[in-house]
């Protein structure tokens, strides 16, 4: 490599470090905790992570004989519960959070509905939750969107009253035995997640994160991936924008609000304005 490659590979470091410490600088702060809901902690992995901290463990093997999954409704632990007294908020988290990880293990499993047998049992749980503070959301949302008119791009989100979430999940087989699990948590940072005008925001739009990275673990059989360059699978893409899942298994946790979706997020809306419960559709 000459100088001249050797200085702009400097150049990009020392770029990638500045956007690094400018997103942290702006994060709020979820501790890694054990929350008591997991069937054993003593095989999970080191702390690992950027912005999603987290703690995994996978038997690769016995995930990858697996056929069929079910997915139990993701549970709120009381303190989480206590500080989302409402229970509209707290459907919203675990919606997202269901929805998440079954469109995602739908791209290497059958997905079944929660009363059938399964090789794999999913369970999750909210820990802990950092609500959003909405006077600070809705002062954000008006400075970004104004800044945006003027400015050739939009004046980050202000780093006060960001909320978050911590998560515990585990796959058990069907003689209950661990084969996948994780504790996990993450605060919404000024760059990255638009402020949003409800308690559970932050904790609405990251509980995604988690399904992702906890799908990842039980897919790979490893520790989720900082960098995941993979194009979405066309099932994965479907939903998105608020089509019919690949089972009707996820239809349980309502459909992805789509487009109307992306937008009621850019203006800052409440995400029960655009997410409704299953039985909503029909």
């Amino acid at each position: 490599m000459n100088d001249a490659s050797l200085a702009r590979a400097r150049r990009w470091r020392s770029a990638a470090l500045l956007a690094a410490v400018l997103v942290l600088a702006g994060c709020a702060s979820v501790p890694l905790r054990q929350g008591g809901t997991l069937t054993s902690y003593d095989r999970l992995g080191k702390e690992s992570g950027l912005l999603s901290k987290s703690r995994a463990y996978a038997d690769k093997d016995a995930l990858a004989t697996a056929r069929t999954v079910r997915i139990l409704p993701t549970a709120f632990s009381p303190q989480a519960e206590a500080r989302i007294p409402m229970s509209g908020d707290r459907d919203l988290v675990t919606r997202a959070l269901d929805r998440a990880v079954c469109v995602a293990l739908s791209d290497q499993y059958q997905v079944v509905s929660p009363s059938q047998p399964a090789d794999l049992t999913i369970r999750n749980n909210v820990i802990d939750v950092l609500p959003t503070n909405k006077t600070v959301a809705g002062i954000s949302t008006v400075a970004s969107l104004g800044s945006s008119f003027v400015l050739p791009v939009s004046l980050p989100r202000i780093p006060i009253g960001l909320g978050g979430i911590a998560i515990e999940g585990e796959a058990l087989d069907r003689m209950s035995n661990q084969r996948a699990a994780i504790i996990w948590a993450r605060g919404a940072n000024s760059f990255t997640e638009n402020p949003r005008l409800s308690d559970v925001g932050d904790a609405y739009s990251l509980a995604t994160s988690f399904g992702d990275d906890f799908s990842d673990v039980i897919i790979k059989g490893t520790d989720a991936s900082l960098l995941d360059v993979r194009l979405p699978t066309m099932q994965r893409i479907k939903s998105f924008f608020g089509g019919q899942p690949k089972y009707p298994a996820c239809d349980t946790f309502g459909r992805e609000p789509g487009i109307p979706g992306m937008v009621a997020g850019m203006v800052g809306a409440p995400p029960q304005w655009t997410d409704k419960p299953p039985d909503a559709r029909r």
